[in-house]
């Protein structure tokens, strides 16, 4: 699986942006991804219900991450909530090649993962699906990350429930960036208008493209 490079700015969810930022105030001391008890965003228990805690053990030959929170908003879109379950087996074997691969980047990297991918609801509506993951260090290693997963309809309200096991169409990949241009905080004055991420050929499949993103 190819990732792009990316700057932070490819984030589109403003709650996502905000998450990003006090990551990379930390991430700016020493170009190091920081420890999980030093990130304490603005408003973090207005975002609890879209994130997801995971430890990381990396004694095997892939790191493995096991689920640490439980009753997200997210475990509807799976069916169930997670705690204490490895993420491998809980998203399950027909997933699994389309969400690891994003995990294992984001832990061998130390740096934020941004991906999008199309999921339909059970009634067919089509639904960005907006993953951000932020690394955190234990004596230099990757040792949790945390996941803010959100969820976007062009046409309005869709149907949480189930979203990611309710039907058989497999998600459609859009994008995959690793986030590793521009690893400083900009003040709200200095936000860049317009930005342009080029996104590389993607091997996960051919519905995958090279594209080039104007955020505006």
């Amino acid at each position: 699986m190819d990732f792009a490079s990316a700057a932070p700015s490819v984030v589109k969810s403003i709650r996502q942006r905000d998450l990003l930022n006090t990551w990379l105030r930390l991430y700016a001391r020493q170009q190091l991804a920081p420890a999980i008890w030093e990130y304490q965003p603005d408003r973090l228990e207005e975002e609890l219900s879209d994130l997801i805690y995971y430890t990381v053990d990396n004694s095997g030959p892939t790191p493995s991450l096991t689920i640490q929170s439980e009753g997200t908003r997210i475990s509807r879109a799976y069916g169930h909530t997670g705690k204490g379950i490895l993420l491998e087996d809980y998203v399950g074997p027909r997933l699994a090649p389309f969400v690891m691969p994003i995990y294992h980047e984001c832990v061998a990297r130390g740096l934020p993962v941004y991906s999008v991918a199309d999921v339909d609801d059970i009634y067919g509506r089509v639904v960005a699906y907006e993953r951000l993951l932020l690394p955190f260090l234990t004596d230099d290693r990757v040792s949790h990350v945390i996941a803010s997963l959100k969820t976007f309809c062009e046409d309005g309200g869709f149907e949480i429930k189930n979203l990611l096991r309710g039907n058989d169409a497999l998600p459609r990949p859009k994008l995959r960036t690793v986030i590793d241009r521009d690893l400083f905080h900009r003040t709200p004055g200095r936000i860049v208008a317009a930005g342009i991420v080029e996104s590389a050929d993607q091997a996960g499949g051919p519905d995958v493209t090279a594209e080039i993103i104007e955020l505006n």
